[in-house]
C-alpha cells in the first residue's frame, strides 16, 4: 500500500472536510452569500487555500445536489495546480433561473489526484488506431 501524501490546508476544518472517511472529495463551502443570475458566471470564494503535493492536482467539481438544481461550474471542472497558493475560487453559473448560494453552503468538492509525469515527443505523424480520427459518436455506440 502506498504512503499517503501530505495535503497542507489553510482553512477552518469545516470549510474543507470529508463528510465520511471514504469520500473521494473534500467539500468546499461558499464563503459568502452570492446570487447567481441565470447564464452569468460569478466567482464564489471558499476561504480555502491549499498546498497540493508535487505531481498531484486538485480537481474541483460541483456537488451533484446543486447540479440537480441547474447550478454548475462555468468551466465544468476546476484545475488547481500544485504550485498555486491563492484562495480556491469557483466560477459558478445557474442554468435554471436566478438562484442564491448562502454562506456556509457546501457547493463543490475537490479531489486530489496523482499525476503521472510524461515526456512529450513532437512528431509529424501519429500512429494509426482502430478508431482513427473519428470524432463524436464515431464508435457507433450510444
Amino acid at each position: 500500500m502506498s504512503k499517503a501524501r501530505r495535503l497542507r490546508v489553510k482553512a477552518k476544518p469545516e470549510d474543507f472536510e470529508r463528510q465520511h472517511d471514504d469520500d473521494a472529495g473534500f467539500d468546499l463551502r461558499a464563503k459568502e452569500e452570492v446570487t447567481l443570475i441565470e447564464g452569468k458566471p460569478k466567482l464564489v470564494k471558499t476561504n480555502v487555500f491549499v498546498e497540493i503535493p508535487k505531481n498531484h492536482v486538485g480537481l474541483v467539481m460541483i456537488r451533484s445536489s446543486l447540479g440537480m438544481k441547474g447550478i454548475t461550474l462555468a468551466n465544468s471542472v476546476g484545475v488547481i495546480d500544485s504550485g498555486y497558493r491563492g484562495e480556491v475560487g469557483l466560477i459558478m453559473v445557474s442554468l435554471s433561473g436566478n438562484q442564491t448560494v448562502f454562506a456556509g453552503d457546501r457547493v463543490a468538492q475537490m479531489l486530489i489526484v496523482p499525476l503521472q509525469p510524461v515526456n512529450v515527443e513532437y512528431v509529424k505523424q501519429l500512429k494509426g488506431s482502430e478508431r482513427g480520427e473519428g470524432g463524436f459518436g464515431s464508435t457507433g455506440k450510444s
